[in-house]
Parts: structure tokens; sequence; C-alpha cells
């Protein structure tokens, strides 16, 4: 499966502590090694659609992973659940 990380995960993921951003990049490692299907899917992840196309996984208990799928996995922002409610308010 191919994805991207579109600049509004990277302008939010760039304002992270680097152990925030390890938990980000750990939580999408194990999410597209089950699309892969190398792994079921963690439990822990709490994979859950918003709407449509568009998808959150948690990284930790506070910050959420927001993504479209499609074609393809965009990464369109991370952050806890009031923010990426704001997020979607303007998509």
């Amino acid at each position: 499966m191919r994805y991207e990380f579109k600049s509004s995960f990277d302008r939010r993921f760039k304002k992270l502590s680097p152990e925030r951003q390890r938990k980000v990049y750990s939580a999408i490692d194990a999410f597209l090694k089950h699309v892969d299907g190398e792994t079921p899917l963690t439990p822990g992840l709490g994979l859950k659609n918003w709407h449509g196309e568009y998808w959150e996984i948690r990284s930790t208990v506070k910050d959420r992973i927001l993504f479209e799928f499609t074609d393809r996995i965009n990464f369109l922002f991370v952050g806890n659940h009031d923010e990426i409610k704001n997020f979607m308010k303007s998509r």
C-alpha cells in the first residue's frame, strides 16, 4: 500500500517532542504492517472511522493520527481529539 505524509501532518509532527514523535512513528509502522497483512491489528491503535474515507489511530492516550484511506493512505494530521475535530471542520 502506498502512503504519503501531507504538509499539514508534517507541520504538526515537527512541533511534537522527540518522544511523542517516536510514538507516532511506532503507531504508523504498526498500522502499515497490518494493512500490508504482516501483523494483526494492534488493539491499542484504536482504529476509528471519522467519516467516509477519514480514519484515525492512536499513538498515545492523548495523541491521534488522522488519515485518509483511498487508493493510498494520506496521513493528514496529528494531535489530540479536539485538534483533530477542529481540523476536520475545515475539510
